[in-house]
């Protein structure tokens, strides 16, 4: 269905040679916000390593942003990943180099060069997430709350179809989290752009509830366990 930006069908994924989730089957809209709960260990990672192409899809029947799971290689796998926008929990910012660099770096390696319009493209993400005086920092010179903010900036670079977050409230406090997922919400409603969050904050999750799918028992099962309440 071209509606659907995810859909799984029957998906089995592997930790080593171990199952850690069997059966799974749920799909997503285009433009839909959703949470993926679950405690530590549950999957919810690896779920998310086989929707971006770093775990193959071996078994079951999956598709994201129009590509078959199943089919990624080293040649489409990159393909893949420009329509789609990353934030780690860590951040994973390049620390020797300025917000903007770190922007600049990701538009080079997925393939602008035109400078002008590569300059227009980072100050519209960095005022997307309120950072629009913030680019001449150091990665270093900002609060975890900012620097996750530059995380969620350079996921937006490519006009991505769909951003996958794993914990991305997980090294922030309350506050902040509260911001990051307030932040997250309106870019999901302003851009129709969807959002998968997976996280184990159910505290931070009820402030902004969402449909909820739940990682338990080696299985991915809608939830109203109170987040979506």
């Amino acid at each position: 269905m071209p509606d659907k930006i995810i859909e799984l069908t029957n998906v089995n994924i592997y930790q080593s040679k171990s199952v850690i989730l069997s059966n799974v089957t749920f799909s997503i809209e285009k433009g839909e916000f959703v949470y993926l709960v679950g405690r530590t260990g549950s999957g919810k990672t690896s779920l998310l390593k086989v929707l971006y192409g770093d775990l193959h899809l071996t078994e079951g029947e999956g598709t994201i942003a129009g590509y078959n799971l199943k089919e990624l290689d080293g040649k489409n796998t990159p393909f893949l990943r420009r329509k789609l926008g990353i934030v780690f929990q860590d951040f994973q910012l390049l620390t020797d180099r300025s917000v903007e660099k770190n922007l600049e770096f990701v538009l080079h390696a997925t393939g602008w060069t035109d400078k002008v319009k590569m300059k227009t493209r980072m100050d519209e993400v960095l005022n997307m997430v309120n950072l629009g005086t913030k680019g001449y920092k150091m990665p270093h010179e900002l609060s975890g709350g900012e620097q996750q903010r530059v995380t969620i900036a350079r996921a937006l670079l490519n006009h991505p179809e769909l951003i996958l977050a794993d914990e991305p409230t997980g090294n922030l406090d309350p506050e902040t989290s509260d911001e990051i997922l307030h932040l997250l919400n309106n870019i999901c409603k302003e851009s129709h752009t969807a959002i998968l969050i997976a996280s184990h904050d159910f505290l931070a999750l009820r402030k902004f509830p969402q449909r909820t799918l739940k990682c338990e028992n080696g299985k991915v099962e809608e939830t109203s366990i109170g987040v979506t309440a």
